[in-house]
C-alpha cells in the first residue's frame, strides 16, 4: 500500500513567497537597529514602521490563506522565485526610496532588483549619498538573495532540472520525470525546509568568517561587513565604491578571493545535488575548468604586459610585475563568478605596460559565470564544459570516424544529450542578449552600451557597466522604460531562461 503523504502544517501551509516577504519584513528591523545606533532617526522609523506595516499585511493574508491545502508543489515554489525577484522589491524599494527623499521610486525599484538577483548594478553612483545604513540594507537584501539561490538550487531547481541541473539528469528539463525515488516522495515544502536548517547556518557561517577576516586587516565595520556579504553572494555591492576604496589592501583582496572559491563550484559547500558520478572537488569539472580560466587569463595577460614592456623600456620592475599579476588574477575571478569586483592593482597592469586592458575580457568572463546551484550567474562553467566536450569528441571524430571512445572521467556527471541541451541553453541566452540589446538600442542607447547592459544584466554582473567602457555608465540618466527593460533583464538572467519557459508549460502544472 502506498503511504500518504502528510499534510503540511504550521508555517509550511503558507505560500513560499509569503515566508520570503514575512523574512523581508523582519529583515528590515536590522538596519532600523543599525540606524538607532547611528542616531540617524529618521532612516530608522523609515525601514521599523515599513518592516512593521510588512507584517501586518502578510499577517492578515496567512490568516486568510492559512486553513487551505496548497494546491501546487514545485511549480507554485518556482512562482514564487519569480515573484521574488520581480515583484517583492516593490516593497523592498518603500523604505529605500522614503530614507533617500531626493529619488525616485522606480530608482529604489530598479536598486532592489539588481540586490535581491545579485547584480549589483549601482544606480546611485555617488556612495555618499546614501546614509550607512542604506547601504546595509542594500548589502543584505543582496545576502539574502544569494542564500535564496543557495536553497533553492537544492530544493526547487534540482528536483525539477533547471539552472544547470538539465545537464547532469536524466529526464526532461523542467519536468522532474526522472528524479529520484526519494525526491519524488518527499514533501516540497519540507525538503525545502531541510535545505534551508542545513545551508542557512553554513552560510551565515562563511560570511562572518569573511567579515571578521576583514577587520583584522584593517577594514572599517561596515565597509567590511558589505564586501563580506557581497562576496558571498557574489552580489559586488560595496559602501565604499569599491575594495580599491577599502582601507583593507591587498591582504583583504587575498581573503576575498579565497572565499570567491565558493562561487566556482556547489561541491566547494555541499554535495547534496550530486546524484551521478563522483563528489570529490579535485575531479569536479566546473572546479577544474574554473582553475584553468582564473590562473590561465591572468597569465596571459601578464605575459602580454611583459613582452609589451620589453619592447617599451627593455627591462621589468618585479615588484610592480607581481602587483600587476595579482591585479589580474583577483580581478579576473571577481568577474568570473560574477562578484564584479576590482582590484586596486587592476590599473597596475595596464600603467606598467602603457597597454590599456580590454573590458571584452571582462565580458567575456562575466558571461562565462561561475558553477551551478551557486550564487553566481552567467552561462554557467558546467555548460562550458559539456560544450568543450562535445567539440572536441567531434574534432576526434573527424580524424578517426571509425573509432569507439569510451566513457571519459570527466563525463559522468553528463547526461547523453547534455551537450544539446547545453547549447539550447546558450542559444536561449543568446537570444535573450540580442533581444534586450536591441530593446536597449530602440529606448536611444548606442550599440556599445546597450551590448555591456545586457550582458552585465543577464550575467547578474552589475559592476561591469563602470569598468567595461572606457566610461562608467550612468544608469540614472537613463530612460525609464530602459530601466525597467534592465529589471526585467536581471529577473531573467538570475532564474534562467529554461525556468521561465518551465513556468508556461502545461505539463509542469499537471504533473
Amino acid at each position: 500500500m502506498m503511504r500518504r503523504k502528510q499534510a503540511p502544517t504550521g508555517l509550511l501551509r503558507l505560500p513560499l513567497f509569503l515566508l520570503i516577504w514575512g523574512i523581508a519584513c523582519v529583515a528590515m528591523w536590522i538596519p532600523a537597529t543599525h540606524a538607532v545606533i547611528l542616531n540617524d532617526h529618521p532612516t530608522s522609523q523609515s525601514f521599523f514602521f515599513s518592516g512593521l506595516l510588512g507584517l501586518f499585511a502578510v499577517s492578515v493574508i496567512a490568516l486568510s490563506v492559512g486553513n487551505r491545502t496548497p494546491r501546487f508543489g514545485m511549480p507554485g515554489q518556482l512562482l514564487s522565485l519569480l515573484a521574488t525577484f520581480a515583484v517583492l522589491p516593490v516593497f523592498l524599494a518603500v523604505p529605500v526610496q522614503d530614507a533617500l527623499k531626493n529619488t525616485s521610486f522606480l530608482n529604489a525599484y530598479f536598486d532592489m532588483v539588481s540586490a535581491v538577483t545579485t547584480t549589483g548594478a549601482d544606480i546611485y553612483s555617488d556612495p555618499g549619498r546614501l546614509p550607512p545604513s542604506v547601504h546595509l540594507w542594500r548589502a543584505l537584501v543582496g545576502w539574502l538573495g544569494g542564500l535564496l539561490m543557495w536553497i533553492a538550487a537544492s530544493a526547487i531547481l534540482a528536483p525539477l532540472f533547471l539552472g544547470g541541473f538539465e545537464i547532469t539528469a536524466r529526464g526532461e528539463p523542467g519536468g522532474g520525470g526522472g528524479s529520484s525515488i526519494q525526491i519524488q516522495q518527499a514533501d516540497p515544502r519540507r525538503r525545502l525546509l531541510l535545505v534551508a536548517r542545513a545551508l542557512t547556518p553554513v552560510y551565515s557561517g562563511l560570511t562572518l568568517v569573511v567579515w571578521t577576516l576583514l577587520m583584522i586587516t584593517g577594514s572599517k565595520a561596515l565597509p567590511g561587513l558589505t564586501h563580506a556579504m557581497s562576496v558571498m553572494a557574489t552580489s559586488g555591492i560595496s559602501a565604499v565604491g569599491g575594495v580599491h576604496e577599502a582601507s583593507s589592501g591587498i591582504a583583504g583582496e587575498m581573503v576575498m578571493f579565497l572565499f570567491m572559491f565558493f562561487a566556482l563550484s556547489r561541491l566547494t559547500f555541499s554535495s547534496d545535488t550530486v546524484t551521478t558520478g563522483h563528489g570529490r572537488l579535485d575531479r569536479d569539472p566546473e572546479f577544474r575548468a574554473g582553475l584553468l580560466i582564473v590562473f590561465g587569463v591572468p597569465l596571459l595577460l601578464f605575459l602580454r604586459h611583459w613582452l609589451a614592456t620589453l619592447e617599451v623600456t627593455g627591462a621589468e620592475d618585479s615588484f610592480q610585475a607581481l602587483r600587476a599579476f595579482w591585479g589580474a588574477l583577483f580581478t579576473v575571478m571577481s568577474f568570473l563568478s560574477t562578484t564584479g569586483f576590482e582590484s586596486a592593482d587592476w590599473q597596475t597592469a595596464q600603467d606598467w605596460s602603457g597597454l590599456g586592458t580590454p573590458g571584452m575580457i571582462l565580458l567575456g568572463l562575466a558571461l562565462i559565470g561561475g558553477g551551478v546551484a551557486t550564487t553566481a550567474g552567467g552561462v554557467k562553467l558546467l555548460r562550458v564544459y559539456a560544450l568543450y566536450l562535445n567539440g572536441l569528441g567531434e574534432m576526434e571524430r573527424l580524424v578517426h570516424p571509425s573509432s569507439v571512445s569510451g566513457e571519459r572521467v570527466g563525463n559522468r556527471r553528463l547526461q547523453k544529450n547534455g551537450a544539446f541541451v547545453a547549447w539550447v541553453f546558450f542559444m536561449l541566452f543568446a537570444l535573450s542578449l540580442a533581444g534586450i540589446s536591441i530593446t536597449l538600442a530602440a529606448l536611444g542607447a548606442d550599440f556599445e552600451t546597450s551590448l555591456i547592459l545586457a550582458i552585465s544584466t543577464l550575467s547578474t554582473t552589475g559592476p561591469l557597466t563602470e569598468v567595461a567602457s572606457s566610461e562608467p555608465i550612468l544608469l540614472w540618466q537613463l530612460a525609464p522604460a530602459a530601466k525597467l527593460v534592465l529589471c526585467f533583464a536581471m529577473v531573467l538572467g538570475r532564474l534562467e531562461t529554461l525556468a521561465i519557459i518551465a513556468l508556461l508549460s502545461p505539463n509542469l502544472w499537471r504533473s
